[in-house]
């Protein structure tokens, strides 16, 4: 059988081959001369945008290269433009990389509207739910559009992994504003919500999305390829993500009535912060793995999707943002996803007493669908393009950060506030998650798929958001029958918090 390594230099002389013909077809200098490389390669891959608008003539071969950044810059992320245009810059932001994208960033209006709301008619909460919910997607999408923008400006692998870590960015924002809302005499449990909201995160990005990737790459051939080095990798760390999570539920439930219930609590907490820490080594190992020992493999994989992308000759004349708007772009939609994520948090409590949205509805579907919007349509876009390696890490990518980094992280954040954040899960959220990760893992087998298997994967999620909109909220499982209830209750979670 072939290896890994000699598969994945096959493909990167298979992209170097198509580079060197499509430049000898274009007159371009072979790749492997010497006087193809220098600055004078660069107007090859972007127009500069400070060029537009002057004449159609020749002349335009005869500006001078942009000026060189303090930061080396790959080619392909090259924008031909330092400092910051504005013109330019809203302009790029609002075409946004995909037509998807540029259809979201329609929902801006929404943005301030719902801000204004807040403050010009606190008591609608309603509204502002809804204004709010809507106004995160084009925010999260800023924050994804300029995360792309920073990932093509790197070497392939560290591009991925940064992609995966903005788009990330949301998540993390709000489970951190959802921590702080914690409050053992509060009549909605805060830490419930973000367990779900783990699980949740990890079955529409597992689910929906590589069932759209799925989908989107069928519409355009009968069946679609992926690497056995970016499946087999993502498939054994999504078991062992799986396996872990479950450490502490499997032991609550197996001593549940055999032990005190505070003791038993304290201890399952403790379990779980230890794997937490646990799980974020894992993640670190996983990124050492992509980033220092294997990055060759995992560049020859990325160049190869790259050279088949579709879309490859728009991508070469679309224009890019700078270093430093790249940089804004991500501040400001940092800066307003905070916002938003305040706002949403601060109306769950009407959801849950007002309009009776159950806990599992919340977190397993309504905050993973609305956080993770940017990253699902950048993967189904890189799908489309028939770039299914690099949209497979993006989902995986995305997937593992959540299990191994960011619901680790948010148990830990918790440690360090004084609050009871572990991972004792609802056996019904778990039972989800390893079924999910089994069929998941059961499609990547054979390296290939196509649209039934993604229709499949869409299916299974629905199957699940319509079980979680009819499960009970565990406190009121608690209280109807409190010797059969798994999940501490609001007064004894306090007293776990303060132990500690």
């Amino acid at each position: 059988m072939t290896s890994p390594y000699h598969a994945a230099a096959r493909e990167k002389r298979a992209a170097e081959r198509i580079l060197d013909e499509r430049n000898a077809n274009s007159g371009g200098v072979p790749r492997g001369s010497s006087s193809s490389r220098g600055p004078q390669q660069l107007p090859l891959h972007s127009d500069p945008i400070g060029t537009e608008g002057h004449g159609h003539g020749s002349h335009h071969h005869h500006h001078p290269p942009a000026p060189k950044s303090w930061f080396p810059v790959r080619a392909g992320g090259e924008s031909g433009r330092t400092g910051i245009h504005p013109w330019h810059f809203f302009r790029i932001v609002f075409r946004s990389s995909s037509l998807a994208s540029r259809m979201v960033n329609v929902l801006w209006p929404v943005v301030p509207a719902a801000i204004a709301l807040r403050y010009a008619a606190p008591h609608q909460d309603l509204a502002i739910f809804i204004l709010a919910y809507i106004a995160m997607v084009p925010c999260a999408n800023l924050v994804g559009f300029a995360g792309q923008n920073l990932a093509k400006k790197v070497p392939h692998v560290f591009g991925v992994l940064a992609e995966t870590t903005f788009g990330s960015l949301v998540e993390i924002i709000l489970f951190i504003v959802l921590i702080k809302r914690y409050s053992p005499t509060s009549s909605v449990d805060y830490t419930q919500v973000i367990r779900a909201a783990i699980l949740g995160s990890i079955l529409a990005t597992m689910l929906l999305c590589l069932g759209f990737c799925f989908v989107a790459a069928g519409f355009k051939r009968e069946e679609t390829h992926f690497s056995e080095i970016v499946s087999e990798a993502g498939s054994g760390l999504l078991l062992t993500a799986g396996f872990g999570l479950a450490v502490p539920t499997a032991f609550y439930n197996a001593l549940h009535g055999r032990l005190d219930t505070r003791e038993l609590e304290r201890k399952t907490l403790e379990i779980s912060r230890s794997t937490a820490v646990l799980l974020i080594i894992a993640y670190l190992v996983y990124v050492f793995f992509q980033m220092r020992t294997h990055h060759g493999i995992y560049d020859a994989i990325f160049e190869a999707d790259a050279e088949r992308d579709d879309d490859k000759h728009k991508e070469l004349q679309s224009h890019r943002l700078t270093l430093i708007e790249s940089i804004i772009a991500l501040a400001v939609g940092v800066a307003l996803v905070t916002i938003i994520a305040i706002m949403l948090v601060d109306r769950i409590h009407f959801l849950v007493e007002e309009r009776g949205v159950s806990d599992a509805f919340l977190g397993l579907i309504m905050i993973p669908l609305v956080e993770k919007a940017a990253e699902h349509l950048t993967a189904v876009d890189e799908a489309y393009d028939n770039q299914m390696n690099i949209a497979l890490s993006t989902v995986l990518g995305s997937t593992l950060q959540t299990a191994l980094f960011n619901g680790p992280l948010v148990v830990i954040v918790g440690w360090g506030m004084n609050k009871p954040m572990g991972f004792n899960f609802e056996l019904f959220d778990l039972a989800m998650l390893i079924l999910a990760i089994l069929t998941v893992g059961n499609f990547l087998r054979d390296q290939k798929t196509n649209y039934l298997e993604g229709m499949l994967c869409v299916i299974v999620y629905v199957a699940i958001g319509v079980a979680a909109a009819h499960y009970p909220n565990p406190q009121e499982l608690h209280e109807a029958f409190p010797t059969t209830g798994t999940s501490p209750a609001p007064a004894t979670s306090g007293s776990e918090g303060g132990h500690h």
